[in-house]
């Protein structure tokens, strides 16, 4: 039996040698998050070896709540995509929202940002995350819709997302939610009050039928104009390009736009923020011959430094030419055209020093040879998510499917105004800012 909401595909936007590129880089994505989750708690952890060896003893079992949100969507798409049988999808779904709806510690509701895969325990000294916990509640409420035929995931799920206090996290604050909280300290100091992944958790928020705040609180989210080689679009400066992504997979954010503000159309802001994004990466060709109109993508990853949260524009002096796969994988569900091709090129350029078993590495430097041995949750998953977006649409329809979320839309003020199509890049519009962006690039070759 398979998932109980009727999915029609889309008609593809790429061609049959891309379908199937992105059909094994899918399967491989998700056998990470199917083979590394925990099968007694099923909490993913937050990153693995490439080639399959121990982690540093520091690493070992650190779970991650914001992987396992991507791995619960993943369950969706792999029972959809019959790479398992639908029965295995929904008990590895039961055993994960029995965990956290009866097991693991929570801060009324809000989960701690990294938990030991096997015994739930705090690592890290984590704090309780605001952020982490929303977009774990973007995999259980995707759950909710694809097996609603469930009555158990169904009551789990409701419960998790029910339980959690929206208003408590305010701290006092009429407005805007802090990062988070810890036994030790109390709330974190800094507060979500910035443009950024955030949107997906003042959806949620708004959206609470317990626990909500106010619509208004959309509103107060700082954000800057930025322009970058003919792309205009909202940011906040020096932003990494997951956060123009996260609360995407999720939200489908398509030909609406808001109703006061900047009256800002998000989908097409991202789709603008990658072009500009991949622009910059072209850009800096002179100082990393690596980049190009085929390999670029800079966000949060791994480096040959270590983790860092980087990316542009505009200029980030930690660059030392890393290319991160999430970066362009991210955006498939914005720039399908680009992003495939510069993810295929990826893949022929550099072979099986990249892309093994769990699809791509991290990240790695195609001027120094550095290529990184480890594979990150969250990036696997926004690649996972992003590209069965771009192929159908399938996540969007899922999520969308929860009464909780169109409401808090409709709250916040962002509706349709426009006729929306199933892919994004079979718009006419569309398809004329790739052919410009081509034309562009290619004249400074």
């Amino acid at each position: 039996m398979l998932c109980s909401i009727s999915i029609a595909p889309a008609r593809s936007a790429f061609a049959a040698q891309d379908e199937a590129f992105l059909e094994d880089l899918q399967k491989r994505l998700f056998q990470y998050f199917w083979e590394q989750a925990d099968p007694v708690t099923g909490i993913v952890p937050d990153r693995a070896r490439t080639d399959g060896s121990a982690l540093d003893k520091n690493h070992q079992n650190v779970g991650s709540i914001a992987a396992t949100g991507f791995g619960l969507t993943g369950l969706c798409i792999a029972s959809e995509r019959r790479w398992i049988d639908s029965t295995q999808a929904r008990e590895r779904t039961r055993v994960t929202l029995r965990y956290f709806a009866d097991r693991a510690f929570h801060q009324r509701g809000w989960f701690y940002h990294w938990i030991d895969t096997r015994t739930g325990e705090r690592r890290w000294n984590s704090e309780v995350s605001s952020i982490d916990t929303a977009l774990l509640l973007g995999g259980v409420l995707t759950v909710r819709q694809c097996f609603a035929n469930d009555a158990e995931i169904v009551r789990l799920a409701t419960k998790i997302y029910q339980r959690v206090d929206f208003r408590w996290m305010l701290n006092g604050d009429p407005l805007l939610l802090s990062h988070g909280w810890k036994p030790e300290s109390g709330f974190l100091h800094p507060r979500w009050d910035t443009y950024s992944e955030d949107t997906i958790l003042y959806l949620l928020a708004v959206g609470s039928r317990a626990h909500s705040i106010p619509a208004r609180s959309w509103y107060a989210l700082w954000k800057d104009r930025y322009r970058y080689e003919g792309h205009s679009y909202f940011t906040t400066i020096g932003v990494p390009l997951f956060m123009h992504q996260y609360s995407h997979a999720w939200v489908d954010f398509r030909g609406r736009k808001e109703l006061q503000g900047d009256r800002i159309d998000y989908f097409e802001n991202s789709v603008k923020a990658t072009l500009a994004h991949r622009a910059f990466c072209i850009n800096l060709r002179h100082a990393f011959p690596g980049y190009g109109p085929d390999v670029w993508g800079i966000t949060a990853s791994d480096s040959a430094k270590g983790y860092l949260a980087w990316g542009g524009p505009p200029h980030d002096p930690a660059i030392d030419g890393t290319v991160v796969p999430a970066a362009a994988g991210g955006s498939l569900m914005f720039t399908p055209e680009l992003s495939v091709r510069a993810l295929r090129t990826m893949r022929e350029k550099y072979g099986d020093k990249i892309y093994g078993r769990y699809g791509f590495v991290d990240a790695f430097n195609p001027n120094n040879g550095w290529v990184n041995p480890d594979v990150i949750g969250i990036d696997q998953g926004i690649i996972l998510l992003s590209a069965e977006n771009a192929r159908t649409g399938s996540v969007w329809r899922w999520f969308m499917k929860n009464a909780e979320i169109p409401r808090a839309l409709r709250l916040v003020g962002l509706v349709e105004y426009k006729a929306r199509k199933a892919n994004y890049a079979n718009r006419a519009s569309e398809r004329a800012i790739f052919s410009r962006a081509r034309s562009s690039y290619a004249a400074r070759k």
